[in-house]
């Protein structure tokens, strides 16, 4: 017999998964990092704008997708019983809505499901919502969904969107080395990737070593030094926030997220100087490799260094000089980075994001370029961005500010079938009761309906608890949705209240699970 709640996931995860693959992807082939391969191929021939243009877009572009595909097929398979379709005009009340034209079922008065939860206590002295039909970018209730409020932690929903926007979900972020025009130093050109681990610096080191061979160089008649470069990005390392075991100091060259104990997510002991340890341990790796180094390695800019890093951005160096490439190591995929970045709510890399964005828009990779650059990206998206600041691509710093409306916004033109590039927002969402940061939340109490049917960005610092994401109906409608909370007093009553509210959406929208099958 399956675990009690293997159905919620199931049908949670097929029904979205329904829901997402509009008539475009139909013939679409297997799964690969939670996203159709024909929908990556898609996507790079896409037009660049990225994101749906619904309800508040500018004039000038008049698409709207269709509604999201029923999945009765996937219902009667689990033996849930399917909604009737109803067929009626388009209600424009903040939290009803009547039948539509495509045939889909009334979504039931979200308002009576909602305000009595809205008001818990847990939820501090300030509280706003919005729940939206994806497909139609419609609001179906709102609670000061304009209000701009400091997001924590689901602020990452606007950095990894502007980053698939300005980047496409197939950019990779690489590490390289280049020698000096004269052969007498290597660079070791860090290119923002916080995901630059020991395997892949070891061959990394490798190939050099092969390259540096190659040209007669590093040997013990021709030794080389060894700089490393981190001048890709701009402005201070340390986060407003100061040291802290959430974050890494922010620059272009580090190993593991600076990490030095830890599992790999959440937080850790970090390392004061990221850049210094990577060049140290990859002098060493060099060594192993038989390479002669002179002397320790030293920070250094790599003379015009080439658009390999990664960004199209070159390093400083002596004008007319140019480096010579030796090896290069890529990141995963952009796609890839963004799923991580949201299931397990990776600060160091959605600044290294928000960074990436930067550089591809023209802007420095600092906290305020970064912060602009999103900013403008998410206006190229028709976004409402009244009020919003993006101090940070994290979340971590107070002085972020995103409304409701803005987040809900962002998951619409994830889920627009027209806009695939963008799909990695939604298959990144954590899976209440299953994955990520959910992992351990729906698990008792009313909540616990929602385990597997809610998938949604966390948000928490002292006084902040925020919740957004997506819940798809019965029929196959996607709502997307976004509570915040501010002035809460305990994080626990917070966390739970903004469960019970995304999970009481599933129950209004979702069938009861079926009786298990006599013994």
């Amino acid at each position: 017999m399956p675990e009690p709640r293997t159905w919620q996931f199931v049908a949670g995860s097929a029904v979205l998964g329904l829901a997402l693959a509009a008539g475009a992807v139909t013939a679409a082939g297997p799964w690969d990092s939670g996203q159709r391969k024909a929908e990556r191929a898609r996507a790079v021939h896409a037009d660049g704008r990225g994101g749906a243009h619904h309800a508040g877009a500018p004039a000038a572009a008049p698409h709207r997708p269709a509604p999201a595909p029923s999945a009765a097929g996937v219902l009667r398979a689990l033996g849930i019983p399917e909604a009737a379709p109803t067929r009626g005009t388009t209600g424009t009340g903040d939290s009803t809505r009547t039948g539509d034209a495509s045939g889909l079922a009334p979504v039931p008065d979200l308002a009576a499901v909602l305000v009595p939860l809205l008001g818990d206590p847990g939820l501090g002295t300030l509280r706003t919502a919005s729940v939206v039909d994806a497909a139609t970018g419609r609001q179906l209730y709102g609670e000061g969904a304009a209000t701009p409020m400091t997001p924590a932690s689901t602020v990452k929903l606007a950095t990894t969107t502007a980053a698939l926007s300005a980047l496409g979900p197939e950019h990779r972020i690489a590490t390289t080395t280049v020698a000096a025009p004269d052969g007498r130093t290597v660079t070791l050109v860090g290119g923002g990737d916080p995901t630059l681990d020991r395997a892949r610096l070891t061959a990394l080191a490798g190939d050099t070593a092969r390259a540096l061979k190659a040209r007669g160089t590093g040997t013990a008649t021709a030794p080389v030094r060894l700089t490393y470069d981190t001048s890709l990005y701009k402005g201070p390392e340390r986060h407003p926030i100061g040291p802290n075991e959430n974050l890494a100091p922010v620059t272009a060259l580090m190993t593991d997220e600076g990490r030095t104990g830890g599992d790999g997510t959440g937080p850790a002991p970090r390392t004061a100087d990221p850049a210094g340890d990577t060049a140290t341990a990859f002098a060493g790796l060099l060594r192993k490799a038989g390479v002669k180094l002179q002397g320790d390695p030293a920070p250094g800019k790599a003379p015009e260094a080439p658009k390999a890093a990664g960004t199209g951005q070159k390093a400083a160096g002596t004008a007319g000089q140019k480096a010579a490439p030796l090896a290069r190591t890529d990141s995963a995929p952009l796609a890839d980075l963004v799923e991580r970045t949201l299931t397990s709510s990776d600060n160091d890399l959605a600044e290294a994001l928000a960074r990436q964005t930067a550089l591809a828009r023209h802007q420095p990779a600092s906290f305020a370029g970064a912060g602009k650059a999103v900013h403008d990206e998410l206006a190229r998206l028709g976004l409402p961005l009244a009020g919003a600041r993006f101090a940070d691509g994290s979340g971590l710093d107070r002085t972020d500010r995103v409304s409701a409306a803005l987040l809900t916004g962002l998951l619409t033109r994830a889920a627009d079938p027209h806009r695939p590039a963008l799909r990695p927002v939604l298959t990144g969402l954590p899976v209440s009761g299953f994955t990520g940061t959910l992992a351990g939340r729906f698990g008792t109490g009313p909540a616990a309906s929602g385990a597997g049917l809610v998938r949604a960005k966390t948000g928490t610092l002292t006084g902040v608890n925020t919740l957004a994401g997506t819940v798809v109906t019965p029929d196959g409608r996607l709502l997307a949705f976004a509570f915040l909370a501010g002035g809460t007093s305990s994080p626990d009553a917070a966390q739970t209240a903004l469960d019970r509210l995304s999970a009481a959406l599933a129950s209004a929208a979702a069938p009861k699970r079926p009786q298990d099958p006599p013994h």
